[in-house]
């Protein structure tokens, strides 16, 4: 070991040499590397390997590489590189070998070798890395999709790229994302040669025997991918996602028509479709508008744009009656509402649009759960307070088991200081199961505290204990300990406390709370603290150090 040690710091004496003599480094610097290397080796040389180690050796070569860099940047001195630089490359292509070679299944291991070789230009090593990594790896999409991309974009070689993407679906043959990827890289290559066809054009060079293929030019390739994997992908999504990547070139309107008349036929009961298509009308006047247009044109042809959205989602509601058909509709409204505008008009027209739609929804009842509370803020928002109590009241009969609805409707009460929050809240007790009322109790305490007599609001404390479950209970007993000393004092919050005590469950809160009052006392007995500390040790004892 200690041989092979000796040998692989020999090795690095040319390298230091050079370093000193065309002064990049002092003779005291050179010293200090030999000293950190030879640490540094004898830790990877062990027989209990640590991966740690390899890493550290790695992280430190990295560095003096960087700080060669600076030093050659400052000093100017561009010489030496062969002898220098690349020895330390190799030795840190060789530890990255090392370290893999012991731990293959580390991914993040292999990312930092490609990370190091990406930065390096190290092309040739990397080509080398990545068919290893896959071999190892060969479950991993994302990986394949990486390397794929390098070979197109960095090495410029379409044919490696689709080899390898073709490789991958022998892995993968189900998976989206490599087949969009797929799908992208072809029509980059298309669009590619697209662009030397025409300088080649401009220059009225000869290409001889070499010509450009038709098909190529115009996307087939892509196109043929899109239809391999339609027999395969199930689902809109998928036909979205490729339709985005086809929008991004420009000759690719066949393509995008076939994408689009695919989507219409095979899923015409989906409403992500319908949405997609509605929405596809705030595009299409965007690209017929090229003239110069004035504030008043731009705000009726925006107008008329959203009007045409909203006849394609009132046909979508009628054709597919389906909550998540209206969440969508309802969506594209917020949307389109929440966006700035100086135009009064148009801002009231996308107000009477959102709150039209809301109405309908509710009417056919089919408007989800979630969307009432944004129905309800918006009409708070825009005063109609009559409708929003109207709107609650509807949700609340709607869901009559749910506490998160009748929350809301007791929160846009007691915002409109209504007189009839106190006979919601007993309705909403009645309705909700106790598992789960928390929220409800602990809103109608908050709230009379506020409002409501002393009297009244321990009231509610007392019912809250035998209204919530046992675990529940225990929140409600600390709040009603709080409570009674703010309001009532100390005498008080003692007899509530022996009185609570007859019931369990407890929380450990609940005596500190009790401690933290008695320590608050000017008198403060112990006699007392002792009883809350052994009352606690009897709950908590056994788990509590």
């Amino acid at each position: 070991m200690a041989e092979r040690i000796e040998q692989r710091l020999e090795d690095r004496v040319p390298e230091l040499e050079q370093l000193e003599r065309v002064g990049l480094f002092t003779r005291k610097e050179i010293k200090a590397v030999l000293r950190r290397a030879s640490a540094l080796e004898y830790k990877i040389q062990r027989r209990a390997l640590r991966k740690e180690d390899f890493i550290n050796y790695i992280q430190y070569e990295i560095n003096l590489l960087e700080l060669i860099k600076k030093r050659r940047a400052r000093t100017g001195y561009s010489f030496k590189k062969d002898e220098i630089e690349i020895s330390i490359l190799h030795r840190i292509h060789s530890l990255f070998n090392r370290a893999i070679g012991k731990w293959k299944e580390d991914v993040q291991l292999w990312l930092s070798h490609v990370a190091f070789c990406k930065q390096w230009n190290a092309k040739h090593q990397l080509s080398r890395v990545f068919s290893s990594m896959l071999a190892i790896h060969p479950n991993k999409p994302a990986l394949w999709i990486m390397a794929a991309k390098w070979e197109m974009e960095t090495r410029l070689s379409s044919e490696n790229a689709r080899h390898l993407f073709l490789r991958a679906l022998r892995f993968h043959p189900d998976c989206p994302k490599l087949y969009q990827e797929y799908f992208r890289m072809e029509l980059m290559n298309a669009e590619k040669q697209r662009k030397e066809k025409k300088e080649f054009e401009r220059a009225k060079m000869d290409l001889g025997e070499f010509s450009y293929s038709e098909e190529i030019l115009n996307g087939e390739m892509a196109r043929i991918i899109y239809r391999d994997a339609a027999q395969k992908i199930k689902g809109v999504e998928f036909h979205l996602a490729v339709l985005s990547i086809a929008k991004l070139f420009d000759f690719t309107q066949d393509l995008q028509k076939e994408i689009l008349e695919s989507l219409q036929t095979t899923f015409a009961d989906d409403p992500l479709t319908w949405d997609y298509m509605a929405r596809r009308e705030l595009e299409l006047g965007s690209l017929q508008s090229t003239e110069r247009t004035t504030k008043q044109t731009k705000v009726s042809e925006m107008t008329q744009r959203e009007e045409r959205c909203s006849a394609v989602f009132e046909e979508a509601v009628k054709a597919v009656p389906a909550e998540d058909m209206w969440k969508y509709y309802i969506t594209f409204c917020l949307e389109r509402y929440n966006r700035k505008t100086n135009s009064e008009e148009l801002k009231r027209k996308r107000l009477e649009r959102t709150l039209s739609v809301f109405n309908k929804a509710h009417k056919s009842s089919l408007l989800p759960e979630a969307l009432y509370k944004q129905w309800l803020q918006l009409l708070l928002e825009s005063n109609l307070f009559e409708k929003a109590t109207e709107v609650a009241e509807a949700a609340t009969k709607r869901f009559s088991l749910s506490v998160e609805t009748w929350q809301m409707r007791l929160q846009v009460l007691i915002q409109l200081k209504s007189d009839d929050v106190t006979q919601c809240f007993e309705e909403a007790i009645k309705h909700v199961k106790s598992k789960g009322t928390l929220p409800i109790w602990t809103l109608w305490v908050e709230w009379s505290e506020g409002t409501k007599s002393k009297e009244d609001t321990e009231a509610v404390y007392q019912r809250s204990l035998h209204g919530t479950t046992h675990a529940e209970s225990v929140t409600m007993k600390e709040k009603y300990l709080d409570w009674t000393y703010r309001n009532s004092g100390y005498k008080k919050v003692r007899r509530v406390f022996t009185s609570l005590c007859e019931n369990r469950p407890f929380s450990l809160d609940f005596f500190r709370k009790m401690i933290q009052i008695e320590k608050e006392q000017e008198s403060c007995k112990m006699l007392h603290l002792r009883e809350y500390y052994e009352r606690a040790l009897r709950e908590f004892g056994s788990t509590e150090s």
